[in-house]
C-alpha cells in the first residue's frame, strides 16, 4: 500500500461499501478508515479478506454521533470521504419510516458538517484535493412511463417512498453545502445494484435464498415494474472513477443500460439454477413463484442515462446483465455459509461478542473505544 492520507467511509461493511473497499484494496489505491454501525444488513464477514491489513482501520460506530465523526477525521485526516451509509430497503421505509430519517438525513448532516470543519482547515494541495463523494439512488427521480426517456442529471426529483424522499432530502443537502459553503462534493445517483454480499432482502438475493430452499418466490404484483440492472463491481469503478475526475458540484447517475422487469430477472434467475443447481428437487426453479399483493406506491420503471459520466469520465459498464447474474448465482452458491449466517442471525451475535457497541479497530491486535479516543 502506498503512503497516501486514507480515504473515510460510511457504511463500508455492507452490499455496496465492502464490495468497494475491496475494490480499492485490490487496486492497492491506498488505505482506508471504515466507520460502519453494524446494523442487520452490515456484515463484517464482507471483508473479513483484509480483517488484519495495517492499511485497514474499522470504526465501529453511528453516523450521526457527530463527535465520533469529527475525531475520526482529526485522527486519520483523510483525503476523501466516499459516503454509502443509508437504510436503503423500500419495503423497510414504508413499515417504519423514522429509522430512514435519521440516517438518512440526520446522518447525512452530520457527515456534511464534519467534513465542512475539517475541510476549513485544510490548506494546499490538501484542500485542493480532498473531495466528499454522496453516494446516492435513481429513486429519487420518481418514476416512468414505459415510453419515457431514461433519467438524467437534470431530470426533476419526485421521489414516491419514505425511503426515495428520504435519499432527496440528503441529496439536496450536500448540494447546499457545495453552493453555501463550498464543500467540495459530488453525487452519484445510480440504479438498481445486485451481485456479491447483497442481503437476502433484496429481490436477487431472496430470490436464490428462497429457491434453493423451496420456499415461494414472491412477485409484486404482475411482475412487470422495469429496473436498470448494474453489477456492483461496474458501479464500484464508476465511483472510483467519480473520485479521481469527476468535478465538484456535479452530479453523475450510474447505469448499467440493463432495464428488465422483475418477471424477467426471476425468470432468468431460475434457469440459471436449474442448469448450475441440476440435482435440485425444486426444478424447475420457476414453479415456486407466486404473485402477491403489489407494494403500496410501488415504481412502475426505472431506466438511468449513464452518457455524462461515459463521455465526461470514461467509464463503461462492463458486464452484461448475463454476465454479471451468472457471476452473481455462482457466488453465492459457492457462498452458502455467509448467506447462512446472515440470515440465521449468527454475525449479529458475533459482533455483540467482538465489538463494543463504539469500538475504533485499528486491527485485531490493537483496538480503542471511541470514547478512549475522543
Amino acid at each position: 500500500m502506498s503512503e497516501l492520507q486514507p480515504i473515510l467511509i460510511s457504511g463500508g461493511v455492507g452490499f455496496i461499501g465492502s464490495n468497494f473497499v475491496q475494490h480499492w484494496f485490490s487496486k492497492g489505491f491506498g488505505p482506508v478508515v471504515n466507520l460502519d454501525k453494524l446494523t442487520y444488513a452490515g456484515n463484517p464477514e464482507n471483508l473479513a479478506s483484509i480483517e488484519g491489513d495495517p492499511a485497514y482501520t474499522f470504526a465501529h460506530g453511528d453516523i450521526c454521533d457527530a463527535k465520533l465523526v469529527a475525531q475520526l477525521m482529526k485522527q486519520h485526516h483523510p483525503r476523501a470521504v466516499v459516503h454509502f451509509a443509508a437504510e436503503s430497503h423500500v419495503d423497510r421505509s414504508i413499515a417504519g419510516p423514522e429509522a430512514f430519517l435519521r440516517t438518512n438525513i440526520d446522518g447525512t448532516f452530520t457527515l456534511l458538517q464534519a467534513a465542512r470543519e475539517y475541510y476549513a482547515t485544510l490548506t494546499g494541495s490538501e484542500r485542493e484535493s480532498f473531495r466528499f463523494l454522496h453516494v446516492s439512488t435513481d429513486e429519487v427521480y420518481g418514476t416512468l412511463n414505459p415510453d419515457d426517456p431514461a433519467f438524467h442529471e437534470e431530470t426533476p426529483y419526485s421521489p414516491n417512498s419514505p425511503y426515495a424522499a428520504s435519499k432527496a432530502a440528503s441529496d439536496h443537502l450536500v448540494r447546499a453545502w457545495v453552493h453555501t459553503y463550498g464543500l467540495p462534493a459530488i453525487i452519484t445517483n445510480c440504479s438498481n445494484n445486485y451481485g456479491p454480499y447483497q442481503f437476502p432482502e433484496k429481490l436477487i438475493p431472496l430470490m436464490i435464498a428462497n429457491a434453493l430452499q423451496g420456499k415461494p418466490l414472491p412477485i409484486y404484483g404482475d411482475g412487470q415494474q422495469v429496473r436498470d440492472w448494474l453489477f456492483v463491481l461496474d458501479h464500484c469503478r464508476a465511483l472510483q472513477t467519480v473520485l479521481e475526475r469527476g468535478r465538484v458540484g456535479e452530479t453523475y447517475n450510474v447505469g448499467g443500460g440493463n432495464q428488465r422487469s422483475n418477471l424477467e430477472v426471476v425468470t432468468t434467475l431460475c434457469a440459471l439454477l436449474d442448469e448450475l443447481v441440476p440435482e435440485s428437487k425444486f426444478k424447475p426453479h420457476f414453479q415456486l413463484v407466486k404473485y402477491v399483493t403489489d407494494r403500496p406506491g410501488h415504481d412502475r420503471r426505472y431506466a438511468i442515462d449513464a452518457r455524462k459520466l461515459e463521455t465526461e469520465l470514461g467509464w463503461r459498464a462492463e458486464e452484461s446483465f448475463e454476465t454479471g447474474l451468472r457471476k452473481t448465482v455462482e457466488w453465492y452458491l459457492a457462498n452458502s455459509a455467509w448467506v447462512q449466517n446472515v440470515t440465521s442471525g449468527a454475525y449479529q451475535q458475533w459482533v455483540a461478542q467482538n465489538y463494543d457497541s463504539r469500538a475504533v479497530s485499528e486491527n485485531p491486535a490493537s483496538r480503542t473505544t471511541a470514547k478512549e479516543a475522543l
